[in-house]
């Protein structure tokens, strides 16, 4: 059977993928902060028959990330797809932030990415593997409020099309997944204001669904980058 990591799993579109991939046979390796939220998901998707292993790891701290990662890796499944799906968001005028806030976005959404591909991609070298970044159209647009956050998606962007080189000698593919607003717990975050109409946003099931899709390519091809909108567009 094939076996997926998700990052960011025990909510939002990490937990919708889990269920997705979960119902197409895939074995899961899930990632997040809360054990109590990742062991009441493991529960559901092992009743279904899956190998499923878990790992409570807060990503935005650095150096909880290689010892973690190497523990649920010694659980015995191998990923063939790493799915860096965790991520945050922060709004307020740009040269207003706080230092300490810049640094934890940073963390969070780009070098915790380096971290787990660091500490992923060598295990999946032998077999091949892809590796599915999870980004946003902030990472081509200006969005006044949102510097901060669009500035860490063209740098993962930028991450993961160097990352595609780098690796293509050793058969990894990377890849990112745009996704435009999505209704997820983002929105209910401490660290984000706004007001927009969620009712127009792409449900997470949908965004789950084009990660198991980029997922399900063939190793003779890769979709290097899937772009998801609300058809109401930008918001």
């Amino acid at each position: 059977m094939p076996s997926v990591l998700i990052t960011g799993a025990s909510r939002g579109i990490g937990h919708a993928a889990a269920r997705q991939f979960a119902k197409a046979g895939w074995d899961l390796l899930l990632v997040a902060r809360s054990e109590a939220a990742l062991q009441s998901l493991a529960s559901e998707l092992s009743a279904s028959g899956r190998n499923v292993r878990y790992r409570a790891i807060d990503l935005a701290d650095p150096e909880a990330i290689a010892e973690g990662v190497a523990a649920l890796l010694s659980e015995g499944l191998r990923p063939s797809v790493l799915i860096n799906n965790a991520g945050a968001a922060w709004t307020g005028d740009l040269l207003a932030m706080p230092l300490e806030r810049w640094q934890w976005l940073f963390q969070l959404n780009l070098t915790s990415v380096f971290q787990m591909c660091a500490a992923v991609v060598p295990v999946m070298r032998p077999s091949g593997g892809l590796v599915i970044n999870v980004s946003s159209h902030a990472a081509r647009h200006a969005f006044p409020g949102w510097g901060a956050y669009c500035t860490t998606k063209a740098a993962l962007a930028s991450f993961t099309r160097c990352l595609a080189e780098e690796e293509r000698p050793h058969g990894i593919r990377a890849c990112t997944l745009t996704l435009g607003a999505v209704d997820s717990p983002l929105w209910d975050s401490s660290t984000v204001q706004s007001d927009f109409d969620r009712r127009a946003m792409l449900p997470l099931e949908q965004a789950a669904a084009a990660l198991l899709h980029l997922a399900q390519q063939p190793a003779t091809q890769v979709i290097e980058d899937l772009t998801l909108m609300p058809a109401t567009g930008a918001f």
